[in-house]
């Protein structure tokens, strides 16, 4: 079909069913002037072409009233074979497709109930008034073929036709799930960076405020150095939490003029604000430093970030150990300090701190393993292992704390 006739059947249903009714009465009545020509005595035309034109007429309700039409047109084609016309493909026309439409648009039982009553209804119309030369063969099983193959085709294109739509409802509640998951991942990732920007520098801002409060009287001098560092620690956190919601703000991708992400590169600085704190951190790097990923970089910084945000707010010294060990495969981050044997640390959940889930968290998202309990020698330790994407070419391989 051309373009413009496809346009023409789309802007003009309606005429283009009556065009195939039309057509398919013209097929009919050929049927029925073939069986005329070749029958053994004279039969009677024009009653046979107004039943074909009456059957042919009811099949304009075949959509809406499928099962009446099949009746229909049952009827008319079992009167047609009783004036004696041989029940030929060509002259069920109209039984055949309110057959189709009744396997197609009802439901696996009505469909094939009303062929086998249909059949049914033929076929004994066959034997009490037998057509083209007495033949058993012609007058029912040819019919009774016909019947049943238009009705296994509407099943057939009704089966099919659920199964496009089950498959498209799938497919639309898998990308709902998958949206959904999709949300509910980002508002996790979300909720990390904001608990390790904010928790961070406010544990440092109320460690800072607590050594001035006990150094005020006896150390007047050094109480007036915390002070002075104060600011920075609460710009510091200010700035990171703009970055943070200026990421969140945006309608598209970032664009180049934002900050890039933390990294190892500003360990030092992580260390000067413990510092700040009354935090003496001690680093100690083993192998050969490695470039790392932007993700992995991020992921490591911010685990160290959050281990000695715990060690400010949960140790009992006023110290603690970072190690960074380098090896061809992974990159292993031990953050130890002491911890008096009475001080736990607080569990996740309400009224609790999230600072082990988040680790966790950040660990296992780009495939390390984590763990973080008390030490044999005591204290407290945080232990995580993080994969390299460029393994280097080397035999040997250190294993991983």
């Amino acid at each position: 079909m051309s373009t413009s006739w496809r346009h023409r059947a789309t802007a003009h249903p309606r005429a283009l069913d009556l065009a195939g009714l039309v057509l398919l009465f013209a097929v009919t009545v050929s049927g029925l002037l073939a069986t005329r020509a070749l029958a053994p005595r004279p039969l009677t035309l024009w009653p046979a072409v107004a039943v074909v034109a009456l059957a042919c007429a009811a099949l304009n309700w075949r959509r809406h009233h499928p099962l009446p039409v099949l009746a229909v047109t049952a009827s008319c084609t079992i009167v047609v074979g009783a004036l004696g016309y041989l029940l030929t493909p060509l002259l069920m026309g109209p039984l055949l497709v309110a057959q189709y439409e009744t396997s197609l648009r009802t439901s696996r039982r009505t469909g094939w109930n009303g062929a086998l009553t249909v059949t049914g209804c033929v076929v004994v119309g066959g034997l009490v008034f037998p057509s083209f030369l007495d033949s058993v063969v012609f007058a029912v099983v040819n019919p009774t073929a016909w019947i049943l193959l238009c009705a296994a085709l509407g099943g057939y294109r009704r089966v099919r036709r659920e199964y496009a739509v089950a498959r498209a409802e799938h497919a639309d509640r898998q990308r709902e799930e998958e949206a959904r998951h999709r949300v509910v991942q980002e508002r996790m990732r979300i909720a990390r960076e904001l608990h390790d920007v904010v928790a961070h520098h406010l544990t440092l801002a109320d460690a800072q405020a607590g050594a001035v409060k006990h150094l005020v009287r006896t150390r007047p001098d050094q109480a007036l150095e915390i002070i002075d560092k104060l600011p920075e620690t609460t710009a510091a956190a200010l700035r990171e939490l703009k970055v943070t919601v200026g990421l969140l703000r945006q309608d598209t991708d970032p664009a180049d003029d934002l900050d890039p992400a933390p990294g190892l590169d500003r360990l030092p600085d992580l260390v000067d604000s413990c510092a700040a704190a009354g935090l003496q951190v001690t680093v100690t790097v083993e192998g050969a430093r490695r470039p790392l990923t932007p993700v992995l970089d991020l992921t490591a910084y911010r685990i160290l970030q959050e281990a000695l945000t715990n060690v400010t707010k949960h140790g009992s010294g006023r110290g603690a150990e970072v190690r960074l060990a380098f090896t061809p495969r992974r990159l292993s981050l031990t953050v130890a300090n002491a911890t008096a044997d009475d001080h736990i640390l607080a569990p996740p959940g309400p009224g609790g701190g999230f600072g082990l889930i988040s680790m966790r968290e950040r660990a296992t998202s780009v495939g390390g393993t984590f763990h973080a309990g008390r030490r044999a020698q005591g204290g407290f330790e945080v232990v995580c292992a993080l994969p390299l994407d460029t393994p280097l070419d080397s035999p040997d391989e250190s294993p991983a704390p």
